[in-house]
């Protein structure tokens, strides 16, 4: 494909036009929402009705009520075809959901952090679908692990803007250093009416900052429907381990975990481990890598396939459960209680795929279907996570600036932190694209120049905190973090902006123009910060 073609055929996020009304009682506690949203899913139907279907479930946020109406519907036009991209749909309604929160924080004169904590699900809390969400709901402890950056963001913005207001021309140049390090002097040697960007560049312009916070939850897996998958480790006779992975890595880490897992389940060191990838005569059907699915689905049937094959391999040694493995030279070491047994590998048979012992694991999490009134259990668990936006507005050009971002996320049990990490860092580049930069016009935007995706310039620093609350269902307790880790910057960003200068932007990307006009009418109306 050419790059024309390739903007023109590829899937693109469904876009939506969203309306929703949220209820709550005079102490904050919220009470009732409604939701109605149509999402343009092309001429084909392609993932619409999967769409269609996750987003009512997800609509009304990981929060307590006592009565939820969703209604999507996905609607077939001329317009270039929509999938499944990232997250299903759900990015788009969290936007409305938590945009709504902060408007009801305004009525009533409360901290959106400390509201939304009043309401979030919470262990033994039932959900819109009838769900109770037994264990791994760490959505609460995600915001009070938020509570010292969003107080300390809060003194700082409230400083710079009282200075900018103060000052001649309404503005202040950029504070050097980190805004993370609580560095607010400000530095008007750009002279006044001046601010500096990141580039060193010059600019006239008002400056206002803003902080916000938004949450969110996600389904790990496919929604009510099979979600199986199947893994098989071998030994060799060699002494190495073969892991049969069939869970395609497209840059989540699905290669470097699963090993992990079944290492520990086998009870044998992760360096005694080769792979065999994503081969479908050597493989067994691990489903497809999307739905956040692949950690906690295929996870534990690496784990259970490793628990199998350590099952063999002490009953082949007369060893009790509790006994330690080795491997030495081609020879299997058992050790327990009744002493050392030996086995060469090479002096036993191998099977068709040239393994001395084997173990296969199989694993389809329980969910139920919905019935028609859209209750049943659409997902065996879910990941939670919290964020929050620190950011400077030039009210003149429109443009936003962002300072720092604070990521709090439940992920169950951090496999590899590292890879968890890069996920969230990965999904926050692409929560600022959405809430900023990326608009596809259907039949015009055929390039990377006029379609715009972040860079490294427009990250600023990241600060993600990993909150572990264990899921039951999961390997060692992990659930999925691919899609969770874009869900909540974009609404996080647009309460900021909301915060720094008045305005609620109803479009995304928030462009320069458009948050402009929304300034300029906001001052013609009064409004303006």
């Amino acid at each position: 494909y050419t790059r024309e073609t390739s903007m023109r055929v590829s899937p693109k996020r469904h876009p939506a036009s969203m309306k929703a009304t949220l209820g709550a009682a005079s102490d904050g506690r919220f009470v009732a929402y409604a939701f109605d949203g149509d999402f343009n899913t092309g001429a084909y139907a392609s993932w619409g009705p999967t769409v269609a279907n996750r987003v009512p479930i997800h609509a009304c946020g990981p929060y307590r009520f006592e009565q939820v109406r969703a209604d999507t519907r996905a609607i077939l036009t001329h317009d270039a075809i929509s999938g499944a991209f990232r997250g299903f749909g759900v990015p788009q309604s969290t936007l409305l959901v938590e945009a709504l929160i902060d408007d009801l924080a305004v009525v009533l004169g409360r901290d959106p952090l400390e509201l939304r904590l009043q309401n979030v699900l919470r262990a033994g809390d039932v959900t819109a679908t009838g769900q109770r969400l037994e264990a791994s709901v760490g959505l609460a402890a995600c915001l009070r692990a938020l509570e010292p950056a969003w107080a300390a963001a809060g003194e700082r913005v409230a400083r710079f803007n009282a200075a900018a207001r103060g000052h001649p021309s309404g503005s202040l140049a950029t504070p050097r250093g980190d805004p993370r390090a609580g560095d607010v002097t400000p530095d008007t040697g750009g002279g006044p009416g001046w601010s500096t960007d990141p580039h060193g560049r010059a600019a006239r312009g008002r400056l206002r900052r803003g902080r916000g916070i938004a949450c969110m939850w996600y389904g790990i897996g496919n929604t009510v429907i099979a979600n199986p998958s199947t893994m098989r480790v071998g030994l060799r006779p060699n002494g190495r381990l073969m892991l049969y992975n069939g869970a395609v890595d497209i840059g989540q880490g699905t290669y470097t975990i699963m090993p992990q897992i079944c290492a520990d389940a086998v009870g044998l060191p992760v360096s005694c481990f080769d792979q065999i990838l994503a081969d479908t005569a050597l493989t067994a059907d691990a489903g497809k890598s999307s739905a956040s699915r692949q950690t906690f689905v295929s996870g534990n049937a690496a784990r259970l396939a490793g628990e199998a094959l350590r099952s063999r391999l002490l009953d082949a040694a007369g060893a009790r459960g509790s006994a330690e493995l080795g491997l030495e030279d081609g020879t299997l070491i058992v050790r327990d209680a009744d002493g050392e047994r030996r086995l060469v590998l090479a002096d036993l048979p191998v099977d068709e795929r040239g393994d001395v012992f084997h173990g296969e694991g199989f694993f389809d999490p329980p969910t139920v279907p919905l019935d028609a009134e859209g209750q049943g259990v659409p997902y065996a668990c879910y990941g939670f996570a919290a964020q929050m936006v620190e950011l400077e507005v030039d009210l003149d050009l429109g443009s936003v600036r962002l300072l720092g971002i604070h990521a709090a996320h439940d992920v169950g049990r951090a496999i590899n932190p590292m890879l968890v990490e890069g996920q969230i860092n990965g999904g926050i580049a692409q929560g600022i694209g959405l809430a900023l930069m990326e608009e596809y016009v259907s039949g015009r935007t055929d390039n990377l120049h006029d379609y715009l995706i972040p860079t490294v310039g427009d990250v600023p620093p990241v600060e993600v905190h990993l909150i572990e609350d264990p899921e039951p269902l999961g390997p060692y307790g992990a659930k999925g973090v691919g899609e969770p880790a874009l869900v909540a910057t974009a609404p996080a960003i647009l309460n900021a902006i909301r915060d720094a200068c008045g305005v609620r932007l109803e479009q995304v990307p928030a462009t320069p123009d458009r948050l402009a006009a929304a300034v300029a009418a906001a001052a013609r109306e009064g409004r303006s910060s």
